[in-house]
């Protein structure tokens, strides 16, 4: 590199600084990556993977075994292919969490290799019920998010989708799920990526939320999501005003 060069380059501090100018919604083309989701058996799976595969990616269902995985994606067609949890991580650019919380750390656990280099979005919330409803657990890493992060060092992790209702996610009469996704991350591509998923399901919205140290809080919110709509008989999500 010359001396003109080097003068022209921008140093670290410069890039920061331009990063930080750049529009917070102008986020990049993910039409072309596969999802997986690896719990796409269950309701809050099953829900994300129809959403997704409405919007036009392609959408692998992820379980322990095959055949059930398949006759998931075979319900919910629109394309949607079923594969074991191993097989499915291998495939997909972006793997979603969505798995019981008393799996989750055994089922990452097993997948690490599969999972190293893949951007992974946890929206698992480990909660408890009692007779006075749901709360809120920690983890003993702080939250969910973080435990996948310590599970998998060498993936990128991500955290979103912790408020969405299975119910509208299911349910191929309601068009659009009206709600913002809250968005948590270290690197900011990453979760400029998450956000573009999110905005590809019509009415959602993706709105960075923080480093995963701030995870425990997303994810203990549903709790309180729960409380409102059991008394109100609803499907409550969040809208994030003034952004």
């Amino acid at each position: 590199m010359t001396t003109s060069d080097a003068a022209s380059s921008p140093n670290a501090a410069t890039r920061a600084k331009a990063a930080l100018k750049r529009d917070p919604w102008d986020l990049p083309d993910v039409s072309g990556l596969v999802v997986g989701v690896l719990g796409g058996t269950g309701d809050q799976g099953r829900g994300l993977a129809y959403r997704f595969a409405k919007a036009g990616q392609k959408v692998i269902i992820g379980s322990r075994a095959a055949e059930r995985a398949q006759t998931a994606a075979d319900e919910l067609g629109l394309g949607i292919e079923g594969a074991e949890n191993a097989e499915c991580a291998r495939r997909s650019d972006v793997v979603i969490i969505a798995v019981p919380w008393e799996g989750h750390g055994r089922t990452l656990e097993a997948l690490r290799g599969e999972l190293a280099g893949k951007l992974v979005i946890d929206c698992v919330n480990p909660l408890g019920f009692d007779k006075k409803g749901a709360y809120a657990l920690k983890p003993e890493e702080g939250s969910a998010a973080e435990q996948a992060a310590a599970l998998l060092p060498d993936a990128r992790v991500t955290a979103a989708f912790h408020h969405l209702s299975a119910v509208l996610l299911q349910d191929p009469a309601v068009e659009q799920i009206d709600t913002d996704v809250m968005v948590l991350g270290e690197s900011r591509a990453d979760t400029d990526l998450v956000q573009a998923l999110a905005a590809r399901i019509p009415g959602m919205r993706g709105v960075y939320a923080g480093r995963l140290r701030n995870a425990h809080q997303v994810e203990s919110l549903v709790a309180n999501l729960i409380s409102a709509n059991v008394r109100y008989k609803a499907h409550a999500g969040l809208r994030i005003t003034d952004v």
